[in-house]
């Protein structure tokens, strides 16, 4: 049985530009990576689902208008999905359409690194799903813990990729990423 992947582009929206800790820092970079991903699994012929985290009210609210693709990105899913929880498979009817796809492996990217990206790469591979992850088309913001130490996005990167690899995921470059689809495909 070959793998068939589909590409999961999990909560790249504008609702964070609306958010106190939104940041430019890294957002070009992440931005031009992801691209590159959507891009390539387009011309490749993967299945691109598009994820948005919805919330009654604030930026994530629907009301909002925020909750739309984060700009520039140009992107036209297969599917799309809402979700209200960290994990994009739960409640968002995202595992039925995998299901029915035969879709048997992920390729992860989107926004925030640590949280809805690395809480989804977990659940997925609990439910027996391969993951690929892919740090660097994924985005996130400094955080400060309980002691007062403010931690980079890319210390949080770094250390998402240390927890999830060879446990949960494989760690790859976007490149990486569409190369690994191109031979499951094939063979």
């Amino acid at each position: 049985m070959t793998d068939k992947t589909a590409l999961i582009v999990i909560d790249a929206q504008e609702s964070f530009r609306h958010r106190p800790y939104f940041t430019q820092e890294g957002v070009a970079a992440y931005l031009e990576r992801q691209q590159a991903l959507i891009d390539g699994a387009s011309a490749a012929g993967l299945p691109i689902v598009q994820v948005f985290h919805v919330e009654d009210s604030g930026p994530f609210a629907k009301a909002s208008g925020f909750v739309r693709t984060l700009e520039p990105l140009r992107i036209a899913p297969d599917a799309i999905f809402e979700k209200r929880r960290h994990s994009a498979l739960v409640g968002s009817g995202l595992d039925v359409w995998l299901t029915r796809n035969g879709i048997h492996r992920l390729i992860v990217s989107g926004i925030r690194t640590e949280q809805c990206c690395e809480t989804t790469t977990r659940h997925a591979s609990d439910m027996g799903y391969a993951v690929d992850y892919v740090g660097e088309a994924t985005l996130t913001f400094p955080m400060t813990d309980a002691g007062g130490r403010e931690w980079s996005a890319a210390e949080i990167r770094a250390r998402t990729e240390l927890v999830l690899a060879d446990r949960f995921a494989r760690i790859v470059s976007v490149e990486e990423a569409l190369a690994g689809a191109a031979q499951k495909a094939a063979a």
